[in-house]
């Protein structure tokens, strides 16, 4: 029993005077590494700062400024490593050989990722659109909430978010509507009544809204002559936020004015002969 307590004391005493021969040995390596890892954090969150304020005050994306901005800052911490392992006489070769092969290990089991990374730095640079428009990629429409460097997020009128990852939205057909979206729609007349009055009735229920812009104008015209009526087409322009709202309510509109006004929406027709054989 007094042998093992006799060990354990002989172990702890060797322990400790490692640990005061390290201190003795490296103490102002140790402090000089603290104090040059404090002095480079903070410099690089100043140098990040720096940068974030210059890229705003040229009017660069919020989105790629950030990014550039953590780079700066990452980057400077990276050096301010290096120079404090030389301090403790560690060679940094193996680690950056080691880090190179890690690397290479995730970008081939995370490319996807990566491809996502790589395709919202192109949507950022290139700024095919921005926060708040409409876009349509896809058949999948909505307004443009957040574009992130690995995802874009839209909304919808219902309140939906749609998330996209960004790979799938560089090298697509991109529609780009801005604040608004066109509403195509038509009605039928009959062929007694007149086009002209028509169009004039439909014009000014559009120009009643005040949520469809004057600019670009609505369109209303003769889209077809069918069978049993005349197609009056229109279309104007709403933001996007109320299209289904406002394309009701103009739907609703045009209807009572076409009624107040005699006009007649007729039913389909079919004109049906009989011919009787002679017996």
């Amino acid at each position: 029993m007094e042998q093992e307590i006799q060990n354990e004391l002989e172990t702890i005493t060797r322990l400790t005077n490692m640990v005061i021969d390290f201190f003795v040995n490296y103490s102002f390596q140790v402090i000089g590494a603290i104090i040059i890892f404090l002095l480079g954090f903070f410099v690089a969150r100043w140098l990040a700062k720096i940068v974030l304020r210059l890229c705003e005050r040229k009017n660069v994306d919020v989105t790629l400024s950030q990014f550039i901005s953590s780079c700066v800052k990452l980057l400077v911490i990276a050096m301010v490593l290096v120079v404090c392992l030389g301090k403790f006489g560690i060679s940094v070769a193996p680690f950056v050989a080691a880090i190179g092969a890690i690397s290479l290990s995730l970008g081939l089991a995370l490319q996807g990722v990566f491809s996502n990374y790589g395709a919202g730095f192109t949507i950022i640079l290139t700024r095919p659109f921005v926060v708040g428009n409409t876009i349509n990629i896809n058949n999948i429409s909505g307004i443009v909430k957040e574009i992130r460097l690995a995802h874009t997020i839209l909304n919808t009128e219902d309140g939906e978010i749609i998330t996209i990852p960004n790979k799938h939205i560089v090298g697509e057909v991109i529609t780009n509507s801005f604040e608004y979206k066109v509403v195509e729609a038509s009605v039928g007349i009959s062929y007694g009544c007149s086009p002209e009055k028509t169009i004039t009735i439909i014009n000014r229920c559009l120009i009643g809204f005040e949520e469809i812009p004057t600019t670009p104008a609505p369109q209303i015209g003769i889209e077809a002559f069918a069978d049993s009526s005349i197609n009056i087409a229109y279309r104007y322009w709403v933001p996007t936020e109320r299209f289904f709202e406002v394309q009701y309510q103009v739907n609703l509109s045009v209807f009572n004015a076409l009624q107040e006004n005699n006009i007649e929406i007729p039913y389909p027709q079919r004109e049906v002969r009989i011919s009787q054989a002679n017996t």
